[in-house]
C-alpha cells in the first residue's frame, strides 16, 4: 500500500484524514454533500500511516451516522474489479470495520453489505470477522457453503482452509460450522480444526536457532548468518549470550563490539548495553563514529535502552550532537531526565520538528517528555504537533502533553477531543473538558449511552458527570 496524500490541516478533508475531533465538527456544519464526499474519499482511500494501530473506524462510523449516509460509494469500492486485482486488505480493511460498526448501530444496510462481501469478496476473512462480532447464528451458517467453496477438495485446498481455520481472528463461525447438520460441512471445518491444531504441535518440534552448549562464537555466527540473510537476530542473539557467556568471555565481547563482523558486533553491543557494562558507553559513541548503517541503529538502540546513571550523564553530554546519537540522548532525556534537562530537551523537541516535520518517529517519545517535566515553553510546539501530524496516536500524545502544560487546553483542545477517533484522547478530553460549554456536556451525555464507546472513557465520562449534568 503506497503511504496516502493527506489534505492541509485546514480543510475538511485533511481534519477527517487526521480523525480529529474537529473533523466531526466541521462536517457536521458543511453542506451535507461535500461532507459525505469527504467521508467517503477517507473510508475508500485509507489514511492512516499505520493502519493496523490507528483507529478511524469507529469514528467515520459514527459521522455516517450523523449525517445519515448512503453506502453507495462503500459497496462500489468493495465490489469493484479491483477487487480481484488488489487483494491486499488494507484496501477495504477500513471500509470493512466501518461496515462493522454500523451494523452494530443497527444499519441493515452495512449487515447485509459485510454477508454480501463475505461470500463473494476477496477480503472475505475480514469481513467473517467482523460478523462474528455483530451477525446472529443463522446469518452465519448462512455463509458456511460460500466460504468452504473457496477451497478446493484437493490436498492443497484442504491445506489451505486448515491455515484459515488456524489463523482466524475470531473462531466463532468456525464453532458454529463444526456443528453444523449437514454432514459435508461439519466435516471439513472439523478435519481442518484437526489439522491446524496438529500443525501448531508440528512447528513446536521443530525450533530452530541457538541450542543448549552453544559457545560465545557460536551465538556470534548464528547472529551473523541471520544479517547475511536480511534478518536482523541480534537482539535474540543478545539474550542467548546472557545464558551461555560467562566472566571469561568478556574480552572476546568487547572485542566483538569494537571490530567485529556486524552480527557479532550489533549483538554484543546490545548484550553489554543491557548488561550495563562500564566500557559499552565508550564502545556504543565508536560504533556511531564508525560503524555501517546497521550498527550505528543496533549502537543508537542499545543505548536507548539503558537506565542507569551513567547513560543519562552521558546522554547531557551527547543531547547537543546533531546525529543519530545526539538525537537518541534528548529521547533518554525525555524519559528519565530530571528539571535539569528541561532545556535540553526542549531544544530536541524543536530541532526535530523543524528538520523532521511534525510526524517524525523522535517525537513520540520527545512529546511524552515535555509533558512529563512540565515544560510550559514547549505548549506552542505542542499544538503545533496536535493540528499538523497525520499520526492520531503522535496527536494524542500531543494532547496529553499539552494537558500538563497548557492552560487554555482544558478550553480549547480538549473540547474537540471529545470527537477524537482515539479512545485514549476522548478519555483524556473526558477527564480535562471545561463543562461550561453546552457542547461538552451533551458530549458527554452521548458518549455515556452510546455501547460502542470503550468501558475507559464511559469511566472517565461519568466521573464528571454531576447533580447539574446528570443524565436525562
Amino acid at each position: 500500500m503506497f503511504d496516502p496524500v493527506i489534505a492541509p490541516s485546514g480543510t475538511l478533508l485533511g481534519l477527517l484524514q487526521r480523525g480529529r475531533g474537529d473533523g466531526t465538527l466541521h462536517a457536521l456544519t458543511a453542506p451535507r454533500a461535500e461532507a459525505l464526499a469527504a467521508l467517503n474519499h477517507c473510508v475508500l482511500r485509507d489514511p492512516r500511516h499505520d493502519w493496523q494501530v490507528e483507529n478511524r473506524s469507529l469514528y467515520y462510523a459514527r459521522l455516517y451516522l450523523d449525517l445519515n449516509g448512503g453506502l453507495d460509494a462503500v459497496e462500489a469500492h468493495l465490489f469493484d474489479a479491483e477487487d480481484v486485482l488488489d487483494t491486499d486488505e488494507s484496501r477495504t480493511g477500513l471500509a470493512l470495520a466501518v461496515l462493522g460498526h454500523l451494523a452494530s448501530y443497527g444499519r441493515r444496510d452495512a449487515l447485509d453489505l459485510l454477508r454480501r462481501y463475505a461470500a463473494h469478496g476477496s477480503n472475505w476473512a475480514w469481513a467473517l470477522d467482523e460478523l462474528a462480532l455483530r451477525d446472529d447464528d443463522a446469518g452465519l451458517r448462512a455463509l458456511a457453503a460460500p466460504v468452504l467453496a473457496r477451497f478446493a477438495t484437493d490436498p492443497e485446498g484442504e491445506a489451505e482452509l486448515a491455515a484459515a481455520v488456524r489463523d482466524a481472528f475470531e473462531p466463532r463461525p468456525w464453532r458454529l460450522w463444526a456443528e453444523d447438520p449437514r454432514p459435508s460441512i461439519a466435516a471439513r471445518v472439523r478435519a481442518a480444526q484437526e489439522a491446524g491444531c496438529f500443525d501448531r504441535w508440528q512447528r513446536q518440534l521443530r525450533p530452530t536457532g541457538p541450542r543448549p552448549g552453544w559457545s560465545v562464537r557460536a551465538v556470534f555466527e548464528w547472529a551473523q548468518q541471520g544479517m547475511e540473510r536480511g534478518a536482523a537476530l541480534h537482539v535474540p542473539a543478545a539474550r542467548c549470550l546472557v545464558a551461555v557467556a560467562g566472566p571469561e568471555d568478556r574480552p572476546e565481547i568487547l572485542r566483538a563490539a569494537r571490530n567485529g563482523v556486524d552480527g557479532a558486533r550489533c549483538t554484543a553491543l546490545r548484550y553489554l548495553a543491557d548488561s550495563d557494562d562500564p566500557d559499552v558507553l565508550d564502545l556504543i559513541e565508536a560504533a556511531v563514529a564508525d560503524g555501517t548503517a546497521v550498527v550505528v541503529e543496533a549502537a543508537v538502540d542499545a543505548f536507548e535502552r539503558m537506565r542507569s546513571v551513567a547513560a543519562v550523564d552521558r546522554a547531557r553530554g551527547w543531547a547537543r550532537r546533531h546525529d543519530a546519537l545526539g538525537a537518541a540522548a534528548g529521547r533518554i532525556l525525555a524519559c528519565r531526565g530530571g528539571a535539569r534537562d528541561r532545556d535540553l530537551v526542549l531544544a530536541a523537541l524543536r530541532q526535530a520538528v523543524r528538520g523532521e516535520g511534525p510526524d517524525a518517529p523522535t517525537l513520540w517519545t520527545l512529546v511524552d517528555g515535555a509533558g512529563r517535566l512540565g515544560i510550559g515553553c514547549a505548549a506552542p510546539v505542542l499544538r503545533h504537533v496536535y493540528r499538523e501530524t497525520a499520526s492520531s496516536h503522535l496527536r494524542g500524545r500531543a494532547a496529553r502533553a499539552l494537558a500538563a502544560t497548557d492552560p487554555s487546553f482544558a478550553a480549547g483542545f480538549a473540547v474537540e477531543c471529545l470527537w477524537d477517533c482515539e479512545e485514549t484522547t476522548r478519555e483524556l478530553a473526558a477527564r480535562h473538558a471545561e463543562t461550561g460549554d453546552t457542547r461538552v456536556v451533551e458530549r458527554l451525555r452521548r458518549l455515556a449511552a452510546d455501547p460502542a464507546e470503550e468501558a475507559e472513557v464511559q469511566t472517565a465520562v461519568r466521573s464528571r458527570i454531576g447533580p447539574d449534568t446528570a443524565l436525562g
